[in-house]
């Protein structure tokens, strides 16, 4: 079996459908979502999108989806009353978007997922952390700091999101991969995903994100140009991206 694994689509459709695109010519068996759908500038379309395809798409829970979810029920949590407004827009603005059947598969989805791949094993699929969706990792945490975080899990293959930035190391016994980010990549512009059995395969497509950029801005997102500035036109660069994540990791 082969298995596509796209994490961070951050509800960006054209960044979605391009990579959908690699992927169904790779003649996969399953693709797994790997949290933070939403929040987005296109979220009825992302979800919409995804939900059409004729192959198996599992979903997992990230904290974006959860944080859009919370909204929806009218529950404002720690994160939301702390955050910055800039970061509880978009949540708000996509949870206001969304129905009740959004609000009824958003709540349908596990914190992880185990699945069987040929040649890799049993591999777990999470967002963050097996045990957290919001703890921050990169490929330059030392081991000794992730040890206690996988240490336990029968696993060989764990695969993770969340910090957006590709990645392929061992922590103990466990091969941790990241899949990088389909729509807020950090580094090179495009978008990255994952390709597992037999072997493993980290992917990236290109796409045109001038034409992107411009779908996103005549959407009604009320962050539609940042977002296409940030996110197509000129993405954080890994080095700069490394640096912040250094002062919060496993925060």
């Amino acid at each position: 079996m082969r298995v596509a694994a796209i994490y961070d689509i951050h509800a960006n459709l054209p960044a979605l459908e391009a990579v959908l695109q690699d992927i169904l010519h790779a003649g996969v068996d399953h693709i797994v979502v790997g949290g933070d759908v939403l929040p987005g500038p296109m979220p009825l379309e992302t979800i919409a999108c995804l939900l059409s395809l004729d192959i198996t798409v599992p979903f997992i829970q990230g904290n974006g989806d959860r944080e859009v979810l919370a909204q929806m029920e009218g529950k404002e949590t720690d994160w939301y009353r702390t955050a910055p407004e800039l970061w509880r827009e978009p949540v708000r603005w996509t949870a206001q978007q969304l129905l009740l059947e959004h609000q009824r598969l958003l709540t349908s989805w596990p914190k992880t997922l185990a699945v069987e791949i040929h040649g890799l094993g049993e591999v777990l699929f999470c967002h963050a952390t097996p045990r957290s969706d919001t703890e921050v990792f990169t490929r330059v945490t030392s081991e000794e700091c992730l040890l206690p975080v996988f240490e336990g899990l029968n696993v060989p293959v764990v695969v993770c999101g969340h910090t957006h930035m590709q990645f392929d190391r061992t922590i103990g016994r466990i091969r941790v991969l990241n899949a990088g980010s389909v729509g807020m990549p950090f580094g090179e512009p495009g978008a990255y995903w994952l390709l597992l059995g037999p072997d493993v395969q980290h992917r990236h497509t290109p796409y045109d994100r001038a034409k992107a950029a411009e779908r996103i801005r005549d959407t009604k997102y009320p962050q539609a140009q940042d977002f296409a500035a940030r996110n197509f036109l000129n993405p954080p660069s890994e080095g700069e991206t490394l640096e912040a994540f250094t002062r919060v990791e496993l925060g």
